[in-house]
Protein backbone atom coordinates (compact mmCIF):
# COMPACT_ATOMS: atom_id res chain seq x y z
CA UNK A 1 0.00 0.00 0.00
CA UNK A 2 1.25 3.64 -1.04
CA UNK A 3 1.57 5.83 2.30
CA UNK A 4 3.90 8.35 0.56
CA UNK A 5 2.60 11.96 -0.51
CA UNK A 6 4.80 14.31 -2.11
CA UNK A 7 3.88 18.44 -2.16
CA UNK A 8 5.58 21.90 -2.74
CA UNK A 9 5.82 24.51 -0.62
CA UNK A 10 4.41 27.87 -2.02
CA UNK A 11 4.68 31.34 -1.57
CA UNK A 12 1.37 31.10 0.86
CA UNK A 13 2.64 28.55 3.34
CA UNK A 14 5.52 30.60 3.89
CA UNK A 15 5.88 33.14 6.97
CA UNK A 16 7.49 35.87 7.92
CA UNK A 17 10.84 34.25 8.94
CA UNK A 18 10.23 32.33 5.30
CA UNK A 19 9.97 28.77 6.48
CA UNK A 20 7.48 26.66 6.41
CA UNK A 21 4.13 28.28 8.46
CA UNK A 22 3.26 25.82 11.79
CA UNK A 23 -0.69 25.89 10.44
CA UNK A 24 0.53 24.83 6.98
CA UNK A 25 2.42 21.45 8.35
CA UNK A 26 -0.98 20.06 9.80
CA UNK A 27 -2.72 21.06 6.03
CA UNK A 28 0.04 18.80 4.13
CA UNK A 29 -0.77 16.30 7.20
CA UNK A 30 -4.32 16.25 6.29
CA UNK A 31 -3.75 16.15 2.60
CA UNK A 32 -1.28 12.92 3.18
CA UNK A 33 -4.54 11.39 4.82
CA UNK A 34 -6.94 11.97 1.97
CA UNK A 35 -4.46 10.52 -0.56
CA UNK A 36 -3.66 7.90 1.61
CA UNK A 37 -7.83 6.99 1.87
CA UNK A 38 -8.00 7.46 -1.27
CA UNK A 39 -5.33 4.87 -2.32
CA UNK A 40 -6.98 2.45 -0.49
CA UNK A 41 -10.27 2.93 -3.14
CA UNK A 42 -12.07 4.97 0.16
CA UNK A 43 -12.26 8.17 -1.70
CA UNK A 44 -14.73 11.02 -0.72
CA UNK A 45 -17.15 9.88 -2.55
CA UNK A 46 -17.60 6.22 -0.29
CA UNK A 47 -18.06 8.60 2.85
CA UNK A 48 -20.32 11.18 1.46
CA UNK A 49 -22.86 7.58 0.27
CA UNK A 50 -22.18 6.36 4.25
CA UNK A 51 -22.76 9.53 5.54
CA UNK A 52 -19.52 9.57 7.50
CA UNK A 53 -16.16 11.25 7.29
CA UNK A 54 -12.82 11.38 9.92
CA UNK A 55 -12.80 13.76 12.91
CA UNK A 56 -9.50 14.37 14.56
CA UNK A 57 -9.42 14.90 18.46
CA UNK A 58 -6.01 15.35 18.68
CA UNK A 59 -3.08 16.86 16.76
CA UNK A 60 0.27 17.22 17.75
CA UNK A 61 3.46 18.75 15.54
CA UNK A 62 6.98 18.49 16.37
CA UNK A 63 8.90 20.75 14.55
CA UNK A 64 12.62 19.14 13.72
CA UNK A 65 13.99 21.03 10.52
CA UNK A 66 12.98 24.33 8.98
CA UNK A 67 11.14 23.85 5.49
CA UNK A 68 11.84 26.79 2.96
CA UNK A 69 9.55 27.90 0.33
CA UNK A 70 9.90 26.19 -2.97
CA UNK A 71 11.12 22.82 -0.98
CA UNK A 72 9.75 19.51 -1.85
CA UNK A 73 8.44 17.65 0.45
CA UNK A 74 7.74 13.79 1.20
CA UNK A 75 5.63 12.43 4.10
CA UNK A 76 5.44 8.72 4.78
CA UNK A 77 2.34 7.89 6.79
CA UNK A 78 1.90 5.01 9.32
CA UNK A 79 -1.04 3.91 11.36
CA UNK A 80 0.39 3.58 14.87
CA UNK A 81 -3.04 2.46 16.81
CA UNK A 82 -6.03 1.10 15.88
CA UNK A 83 -8.76 -0.70 17.26
CA UNK A 84 -9.39 -3.84 15.48
CA UNK A 85 -12.75 -2.78 13.51
CA UNK A 86 -10.55 0.47 12.55
CA UNK A 87 -13.70 2.71 14.64
CA UNK A 88 -10.46 4.28 16.94
CA UNK A 89 -7.12 5.18 15.05
CA UNK A 90 -3.84 7.43 15.49
CA UNK A 91 -1.64 8.41 12.01
CA UNK A 92 1.87 9.13 12.24
CA UNK A 93 3.19 11.51 9.56
CA UNK A 94 6.82 12.24 8.91
CA UNK A 95 7.60 14.84 6.82
CA UNK A 96 11.22 15.07 5.24
CA UNK A 97 12.25 17.69 3.11
CA UNK A 98 13.54 17.33 -0.20
CA UNK A 99 17.19 17.04 0.82
CA UNK A 100 16.11 13.43 2.73
CA UNK A 101 16.20 15.26 6.26
CA UNK A 102 13.37 14.58 8.81
CA UNK A 103 11.68 18.29 9.24
CA UNK A 104 8.94 17.50 11.19
CA UNK A 105 6.29 14.90 12.71
CA UNK A 106 2.91 15.27 13.04
CA UNK A 107 0.75 12.81 15.06
CA UNK A 108 -3.12 12.61 14.87
CA UNK A 109 -5.39 10.61 17.24
CA UNK A 110 -8.84 10.08 15.09
CA UNK A 111 -12.30 8.32 14.96
CA UNK A 112 -15.31 8.18 12.26
CA UNK A 113 -18.59 10.55 12.25
CA UNK A 114 -21.92 10.09 11.64
CA UNK A 115 -22.98 13.23 9.71
CA UNK A 116 -26.48 12.91 10.05
CA UNK A 117 -26.60 11.80 14.23
CA UNK A 118 -23.46 14.00 14.42
CA UNK A 119 -21.82 11.03 17.15
CA UNK A 120 -19.14 8.50 16.68
CA UNK A 121 -19.65 5.74 14.72
CA UNK A 122 -18.05 2.48 13.23
CA UNK A 123 -16.79 1.51 9.64
CA UNK A 124 -19.24 -0.74 7.50
CA UNK A 125 -16.87 -4.24 7.63
CA UNK A 126 -15.47 -3.75 3.96
CA UNK A 127 -14.68 -0.11 4.66
CA UNK A 128 -12.77 -1.39 7.67
CA UNK A 129 -10.99 -4.00 6.27
CA UNK A 130 -9.68 -1.70 3.85
CA UNK A 131 -8.73 1.00 6.04
CA UNK A 132 -6.76 -1.53 8.19
CA UNK A 133 -4.72 -1.68 5.31
CA UNK A 134 -3.07 1.34 6.22
CA UNK A 135 0.77 0.68 6.40
CA UNK A 136 1.77 -0.09 10.21
CA UNK A 137 4.26 1.66 12.25
CA UNK A 138 7.14 -0.77 13.36
CA UNK A 139 5.45 0.05 17.32
CA UNK A 140 2.00 -0.43 16.27
CA UNK A 141 -0.35 -0.76 19.08
CA UNK A 142 -3.64 -2.55 18.97
CA UNK A 143 -6.33 -0.84 20.57
CA UNK A 144 -8.77 -2.65 23.14
CA UNK A 145 -12.33 -1.20 23.04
Amino acid sequence: MKNEYHGHVIWSQVDANMHLRHSAYADFAAQARIMLLNDLGLDFSVFQKLQMGPILFREELQYLREVGINDNIKILSFLTKAREDGSRWSIRHDLYRGDGVKAAVINVDGAWLDLRQRKLTGLPLEVATKFMEVTKSEDFEALTA
